[in-house]
């Protein structure tokens, strides 16, 4: 018989449900009854932590619940309870009876935590993408196929198949990738086109500065703000995540620099170079179509080593300001994100493509 999730208590507010990254729900799950947000978690028994692992965008979320330690000591008990699981020195996976994922971090170093949490983030979120533009591809080439056999010419419309295919494959200029909630109260609109039309900078006191274009506009946004705005951004060009070397080559970056903080106003000194936006889009239709050169402008001109290592430094700068008690930012950022999820649409993966997705990430289990 299947186990009663328990009833609604204030550490199970709503806001909780909610990925702070991308606002789709985070799911549920049966195994930890304190707990039972997520299928995927992650967590540090020494240190007091605890994620969940969004299912959608791979990001982990951080949870500011002053209520996690009877989770993490759930979690540790479970996890040492089950023999399907695997582990080396340091991180652990196991698999619960209801597909809950729990992942047990120990003591690595933190090149080495970093490597391997955001080898699997973007290794997962590479093979998700992949998935999702092979079977956009496939789609459009049963179409072509299907006409040519039902004696439809297709001729006329090769100019137009070809921009079906490289939209799904790069994604489509127009789609909204995310939703921002700014001073205000008011939610910008950011295409993914307008990523390219984006640029990081600094700030003469050293801070990072970033220009954001967005529907219908543009500001400047600059210190904690802009890093805030930046790492929700940042993802969206991350779309693809990057292999192992790619990552590797990211964790090098930050640890050459000795701190995600210190990376972070590096960073800030090159962008500008990196980041130059290419032609505004607030033209013609056609000067847009013209310039297929716009994925390569702004924030998509950071080479891929050094964008993977700003959503690194980001993530993690976030994760350390939280940690040192400022825990009113991350409870805030969780409201804004589940106040935008109640305004999102046609953000969601088609349910058939998102179940290939799925059985894909069965790997995961322990053999």
């Amino acid at each position: 018989m299947r186990r009663r999730i328990p009833p609604k208590t204030p550490q199970y507010r709503p806001m909780y449900a909610t990925c702070l990254f991308c606002n789709k729900p985070l799911g549920t799950n049966e195994t930890l009854e304190s707990f039972p947000i997520g299928k995927r978690l992650a967590f540090d028994p020494a240190k007091g932590r605890l994620w969940v692992v969004c299912s959608s965008c791979e990001r982990w979320n951080l949870t500011p619940l002053e209520e996690r330690w009877e989770a993490i000591e759930q979690a540790e008990k479970l996890y040492s309870d089950t023999r399907r699981r695997v582990s080396t020195d340091n991180i652990g996976l196991a698999k619960m009876r209801d597909g809950t994922t729990l992942v047990r971090i120990g003591s690595p170093m933190r090149p080495e935590f970093a490597a391997w949490r955001y080898g699997d983030q973007f290794g997962r979120r590479r093979t998700r993408q992949i998935m999702i533009a092979g079977a956009g591809v496939a789609a459009v080439s049963a179409l072509v196929i299907g006409g040519a056999a039902a004696g439809v010419g297709i001729g006329g419309f090769g100019w137009i198949m070809a921009r079906s295919i490289k939209n799904i494959v790069q994604g489509s200029p127009e789609a909204v990738v995310a939703k921002i909630k700014v001073e205000g109260d008011s939610v910008l609109h950011v295409r993914r086109r307008h990523l390219g039309e984006s640029t990081i900078t600094r700030t003469t006191d050293g801070s990072m500065a970033l220009h954001l274009r967005f529907k219908n506009g543009s500001a400047d946004f600059v210190g904690r703000e802009a890093e805030r705005i930046a790492a929700i951004v940042i993802p969206k060009v991350n779309r693809f995540g990057g292999d192992k070397a790619a990552v590797a080559t990211a964790v090098q970056e930050i640890e050459r620099e000795g701190s995600p903080e210190k990376y972070l106003e590096t960073l800030s000194k090159l962008a500008d170079v990196y980041t130059r936006p290419g032609i505004p889009r607030r033209n013609t239709w056609r000067i847009r179509m013209n310039n297929p050169d716009t994925m390569s402008k702004g924030l998509f001109g950071l080479p891929v080593p050094q964008r993977l290592a700003l959503e690194m430094a980001l993530h993690e700068e976030t994760e350390r300001r939280a940690l040192e008690g400022e825990l009113g930012e991350l409870e805030q950022a969780w409201r804004d994100a589940e106040e935008i999820a109640a305004i999102s649409d046609n953000m969601f993966v088609p349910a058939s493509v998102q179940g290939v997705i799925d059985r894909a990430h069965d790997d995961d289990k322990p053999q």
